[in-house]
């Protein structure tokens, strides 16, 4: 596994999680520290097509990084561990990623139910094009 594709912290914390409860706790914790996007940017043009939930995504010129938000506890703790490694790539880095198999290792993939995984798959791509 290259240092690229190696867990940062709130992966590695849910990947490790021992049991239903615990990953769920760690998720929503994820999603508790997530700095949100601010109410002025979830607009049309940051808004992601092909959620269940709302989702807004952008990248802040005033905090020189990406920022999302959504309502939903279980999908804020998801962008909560996407946007901490889609922040530690560049631009074309982040475009290359596999976020899917990033999931994985995080063991999310097999806790999310259909429908929020195709909205997942709608902020990767939105993620990959930012």
């Amino acid at each position: 596994m290259s240092s690229e594709d190696s867990l940062l912290p709130l992966g590695k914390s849910l990947a490790n999680a021992k049991g239903w409860d615990d990953f769920t706790r760690t998720l929503m914790l994820a999603g508790k520290a997530l700095t949100p996007l601010p109410p002025p940017s979830r607009n049309d043009n940051t808004a992601v097509e092909g959620c269940e939930s709302p989702v807004w995504l952008a990248f802040s010129h005033d905090e020189g990084c990406l920022m999302a938000f959504s309502p939903s506890k279980v999908i804020r703790g998801v962008l909560a561990v996407l946007l901490e490694k889609a922040n530690s790539l560049t631009k074309q880095q982040r475009a290359a990623f596999d976020f899917e198999n990033y999931l994985s290792q995080c063991q999310l993939e097999r806790h999310l139910s259909q429908s929020r995984g195709n909205g997942i798959k709608s902020v990767i791509a939105k993620l990959k094009d930012i």
